[in-house]
């Protein structure tokens, strides 16, 4: 097919990356290019004729001149529809280096936050064939396995939201044809011919290949088969971590390295990964020589000496009970401290979703959540000898979110049920709150859950 994408077909794409509310609010990731707008306007359709709404969303990173203007036009555009819209910006400085993988990670995260403070479980993006066509060509260039040439998935998850990529099976001369059909004009971002960028490159050489048999259309259902190895891999690495992996609820794990070695190495690996992206609080997995070094240190060696990779710390638990491996943030590697405010949720360091209830009676100055040090756990102990109760290996300890004014540490952030001491006032006098009252809580939700959100292969390419 190559007409225009209708309400009837769209509705249903949309049916297997459900569920959804019984009136669905949905946000959509809207930079103003053909593809976002289109999935724009099909989503507005969609959730209008379910009592819904869908609101987008526009970044602007603020890494072109033009980038407002762009943003305000957008909002324009939609608003003329009467459909909602949100500017989001980047602000502060910019990095020097990698500016292009920042940018995207920034965006993410504004998208993400935005969707978390105003309740929005579902963020739409507006991947299609192409750009599945051309990571699975960039991930095969940079020789990744199953998981990267799986590329992207219709349905995943992060702490905060579900990101929905509807658009999978469509080419994007439909995603035109249907903005043709409403009338709809777009901007034609110039990135999109820089061919600085690798994407770019391979985009150029996809007439090439189509002509040999290897067109968008092919490469998404190699895609497409590759997700499904995935999918069955990942089932049996869960399956293996529930047999040798504790998860902790303040954010380590305890590795029982016996049914670990025994697995086959291809889902020791991948629980391995699983780990450490989890624990570390990134969006991937280490690198697989490094992985794979360690893998090897652990089942062949037993990990005589402690090692670090992606932002965690993994050794022995004891001499005694060599099986049993201790993994855990690195606290050299914990996000810099950040400003909190009483009623407004925080994320932190990938791992950990705070909430500060109200404001200490006592406290000096500005509020921050930063990583434990050895310093503040000995501050801590001074004023409050109650937090000797939180029973937990010392190297997981440090790195764990604390709160803290301009004197230094007020209390960590825990989650509740674990026997720690409630917020009070310590013995120095400095009052940290009042006496049994909980106001400060923590929940341990990594933005890379260990298991994960069960991969679906609900798209199929099809329609390009």
């Amino acid at each position: 097919m190559s007409g225009a994408l209708g309400a009837a077909e769209f509705a249903r794409l949309m049916r297997p990356l459900g569920p959804f509310e019984r009136r669905p609010r949905v946000a959509v990731a809207v930079s103003g290019g053909a593809d976002s707008l289109a999935l724009m306007l099909c989503a507005s359709r969609w959730a209008k004729a379910l009592g819904g709404r869908a609101v987008g969303l526009t970044v602007d990173h603020g890494l072109r001149p033009e980038a407002a203007a762009e943003a305000r036009r957008v909002a324009r555009w939609l608003r003329g529809r009467g459909l909602e819209h949100v500017t989001l910006r980047w602000s502060g400085p910019k990095p020097a280096a990698n500016l292009q993988a920042e940018a995207r990670a920034a965006r993410y995260r504004l998208l993400e936050h935005w969707c978390a403070d105003n309740g929005v479980l579902h963020l739409l993006l507006a991947h299609q064939i192409e750009d599945q066509a051309e990571t699975l060509l960039l991930r095969l260039a940079r020789g990744s396995g199953v998981d990267g040439l799986a590329s992207m998935a219709p349905v995943s998850e992060t702490g905060a939201v579900r990101l929905l990529r509807p658009l999978l099976a469509v080419s994007r001369v439909r995603l035109i044809a249907t903005l043709d059909a409403l009338g709809q004009p777009w901007i034609e971002d110039p990135s999109n011919i820089d061919e600085r960028y690798g994407r770019v490159r391979w985009r150029a050489l996809l007439p090439a290949l189509a002509r040999e048999g290897l067109g968008p259309k092919k490469l998404a259902e190699t895609a497409r088969r590759q997700a499904e190895t995935r999918r069955l891999l990942d089932e049996r690495t869960a399956r293996l971590l529930a047999r040798a992996a504790t998860l902790d609820p303040t954010g380590f794990a305890i590795l029982e390295r016996d049914p670990f070695a025994e697995a086959p190495a291809e889902l020791g690996l991948r629980a391995l990964g699983r780990l450490l992206r989890t624990l570390g609080g990134g969006d991937y997995a280490p690198r697989f020589a490094r992985l794979a070094r360690l893998y090897r240190e652990i089942v062949e060696e037993g990990l005589p000496s402690g090692r670090t990779l992606g932002g965690c710390r993994i050794l022995r638990v004891s001499r005694a009970s060599p099986a049993l491996l201790l993994i855990c943030r690195e606290p050299a590697a914990a996000e810099a401290p950040v400003p909190i405010h009483p009623g407004e949720p925080l994320g932190w360091d990938g791992r950990f979703e705070i909430a500060l209830m109200r404001r200490p009676r006592g406290a000096k100055g500005g509020l921050r959540i930063g990583g434990l040090s050895e310093r503040d756990w000995g501050a801590l102990l001074k004023r409050e000898p109650d937090w000797r109760k939180v029973q937990m290996p010392a190297a997981a300890r440090l790195g764990l979110p604390t709160l803290s004014d301009r004197c230094g540490p007020l209390a960590l952030a825990l989650p509740a049920g674990l026997g720690i001491p409630r917020a009070g006032r310590g013995k120095s006098g400095r009052a940290a709150g009042e006496a049994g009252t909980v106001w400060l809580r923590a929940v341990f939700r990594p933005r890379q859950p260990l298991a994960g959100a069960p991969a679906t292969n609900a798209w199929k390419a099809t329609s390009a």
